[in-house]
């Protein structure tokens, strides 16, 4: 009989960070018939602090802190996070173990009306708490009201539904979370990329592991995939040279066709009044450095200056 190793996963609580550490502990069951794998949720401070725009929370790693430290603690074994929320720069001792395939790493938008983007009245609310969604929004229709939004994709889609003069007219979501929670129905438009350019690795999880646990990072490496690896290091790579977070808009994303990898990447005003928006090519082998001289080429047209008027840091 074979003996069962046991290895416990971190993971926020929401309905979406459970699937997708669900996901993640059934692909290494199917795998490994001698694991058995538990779950852990861990609280972090992007969970406790709901009421506060994340923009003004500032910070990083807000939904991956908490998370990291009982990896570190031997707490837990290996965690599963959203790859949008994944700082650039890991804790010592942390490293990312696998990027399984991507999800559709695209923006939809659900109105209330079932009207289109360019249907919607010029004054129309619409609820996101990303800086990103707005700037893009605002770029596209100076005239929307956006109107902040936080909370799980369950929440967001309820205040969606009230009536009343605060009501709003639309919201933006990611479309990989409504397709893993089953809610694909509820989209009304998938927003193409030149209207919304999705945030860095949207749409894909992350495994992160301690780099001194070759028992667990063996078993994880096997859910890597490589074209997805290879494309969100390109995007991160960008985002580490612009210093980006959740608090700045900052966009890209990555894809390879025909053994070539494109990068598409954007820095905005919080008001969308300017987009500097550029894309270069390169090695899918070299995607880390293509998204810094992406990043540079972003600086010298002008986005050095943007970001400065919103975070106040030289780049």
């Amino acid at each position: 009989m074979v003996k069962q190793q046991r290895i416990i996963i971190g993971t926020r609580g929401s309905p979406l960070a459970l699937w997708q550490a669900h996901w993640v502990k059934s692909q290494l069951e199917d795998r490994w018939k001698d694991l058995s794998v538990e779950l852990r949720r861990i609280k972090t401070t992007g969970d406790k602090i709901t009421e506060v725009p994340l923009a003004k929370v500032g910070g990083k790693g807000l939904f991956t802190k908490e998370i990291e430290e009982a990896l570190l603690r031997k707490e837990i074994d290996l965690a599963v996070h959203s790859m949008k929320d994944v700082p650039t720069v890991f804790p010592c001792g942390l490293h990312l173990a696998a990027i399984p395939k991507r999800e559709d790493p695209r923006d939809v938008l659900i109105s209330r009306e079932n009207f289109l983007l360019k249907q919607l009245p010029r004054a129309a609310r619409i609820g996101t708490c990303s800086l990103r969604r707005q700037a893009q929004l605002l770029n596209f229709c100076k005239t929307f009201e956006i109107c902040q939004l936080r909370g799980n994709v369950d929440t967001r889609l309820r205040k969606l539904r009230q009536t009343g003069k605060n009501g709003l007219d639309a919201i933006v979501l990611a479309a990989a979370g409504l397709k893993r929670l089953g809610w694909e129905e509820q989209v009304t438009e998938y927003l193409s990329m030149e209207v919304s350019l999705p945030a860095i690795g949207q749409g894909a999880i992350g495994i992160e592991c301690r780099v001194e646990d070759p028992r667990v990072n063996d078993r994880v490496g096997v859910l890597n995939d490589v074209e997805t690896h290879q494309c969100v290091f390109g995007e991160r790579g960008f985002l580490k040279r612009l210093e980006g977070g959740c608090q700045v808009p900052i966009a890209a994303y990555g894809v390879i066709r025909e053994g070539t990898f494109f990068l598409d990447g954007l820095v905005a005003s919080v008001a969308g009044d300017r987009v500097i928006r550029y894309q270069m090519t390169g090695e899918p082998q070299g995607s880390e450095l293509v998204g810094k001289n992406l990043a540079e080429h972003l600086l010298k047209l002008g986005a050095g200056e943007v970001l400065k008027e919103i975070t106040g840091a030289e780049l």
